[in-house]
């Protein structure tokens, strides 16, 4: 049997990483600044969170959703105290496009209603549910286009208002930042507008955090840095530091039935383990602190050479568009430099590294990029 051949892969075996750095099988060392699509939270290899997966192990691995586990209350506690969500409930599964789906089908449970309201450019998963309000043709496949979805064009609140206006929208889904779609930036303006037209409509106003969250930006959500209190909010990614975890974050106004949402591995208590250090971690070591720090020394020092167009985002989650679709180009020379970077289409680099990249590190990167 071989791999079904569906990703483009670098020629590159990693084999050891600690914070920021990874090591491949040769021995030569890598700068990560993308942390495997923003995964990478706390750092590669984090000593607190290799301590508490091993510690876990040891005593009990898995068992169902059927019994109390006190490690599902505990992440709750602390992930509600930093969040700043401590009213709002959470429910565990183990993906972004997994949260996602959740939170679209509490949505209709919630409000009787198939309808649901995404932006262009955006990118919530891969599952059916989370392709339907994906705007990227690529991966839609027939079977996931027989949802209800309307796109509207994202900082329009005029077109979403007119879609609202139809009486038979269940939910608007946005992203904090839009990541795959080019790290476009809703506006304060636009998503203060857009929470005040989902409640005077009754329409649940969903906000995907799963790759802009867990301190990605400097604040754990990036919504809060627009002042707004969505109805449901989802996360993945940096949530388990490279272990498989997701979460819903569901207001008080929902209640829960028995058997309304499950999952086989969602909450698992290595799952749990991950979670609960990364919580503490980033509240710890005040890393988004750090990341306002480093995110705006980066913001501030990317040179604007004349094939850059923008140097953009917020934090630790920037993209670098240039004016011509060079940006895998350059990526490659960077990757040459032993520098991991991602990208966003033809004309974007994304940069997604761990929450602990320093000054230093931050300052290699940008020399790097000057001589590529």
């Amino acid at each position: 049997m071989q791999l079904f051949d569906v990703y483009s892969l670098y020629d590159v075996t990693p084999v050891k990483a600690r914070g920021c750095t990874i090591w491949d099988d040769e021995g030569r060392e890598y700068l990560d600044l993308y942390g495997g699509h923003a995964v990478i939270s706390v750092g590669h290899s984090h000593p607190h969170y290799v301590a508490s997966l091993k510690e876990q192990i040891d005593k009990i691995g898995f068992y169902s959703n059927s019994v109390r586990n006190p490690l599902q209350e505990e992440l709750a506690y602390k992930l509600g105290r930093l969040s700043g969500y401590d009213d709002y409930s959470l429910f565990l599964d183990n993906s972004g496009a997994e949260s996602n789906e959740n939170a679209l089908k509490l949505a209709s449970f919630h409000t009787g209603k198939d309808r649901v309201i995404a932006f262009e450019k955006s990118f919530h998963g891969r599952t059916s549910g989370a392709v339907a309000v994906t705007a990227n043709p690529k991966i839609q496949s027939p079977f996931n286009t027989g949802h209800k979805v309307t796109f509207c064009p994202l900082n329009d609140i005029c077109s979403v208002e007119r879609e609202v206006g139809r009486g038979d929208v269940a939910a608007v889904i946005v992203e904090g930042i839009q990541g795959c779609g080019g790290i476009n930036m809703p506006t304060e303006e636009f998503m203060r507008a857009l929470e005040e037209l989902c409640r005077r409509h009754a329409v649940v106003l969903i906000l995907d955090e799963v790759q802009s969250g867990f301190g990605r930006t400097g604040k754990f959500f990036a919504h809060q840095w627009y002042g707004i209190r969505p109805d449901i909010i989802t996360t993945a990614k940096g949530m388990g530091n490279g272990f498989p975890v997701g979460g819903v974050l569901i207001s008080p106004e929902f209640k829960a039935v028995k058997s309304m949402l499950g999952t086989t591995f969602g909450g698992n208590y290595l799952a749990m383990a991950a979670a609960i250090a990364v919580v503490d971690i980033i509240g710890e070591a005040r890393l988004m602190d750090n990341v306002r720090m480093v995110g705006d020394y980066l913001l501030h020092n990317i040179p604007l050479t004349d094939d850059v167009k923008e140097v953009r985002g917020r934090g630790l989650m920037i993209g670098i568009e240039h004016k011509r679709p060079i940006a895998d180009k350059r990526r490659r020379l960077l990757f040459d430099k032993h520098i991991f970077t991602g990208v966003a289409g033809q004309n974007m680099i994304r940069l997604l590294p761990p929450l602990v990249l320093d000054l230093e590190q931050a300052e290699n990167f940008v020399q790097a990029f000057a001589e590529v």
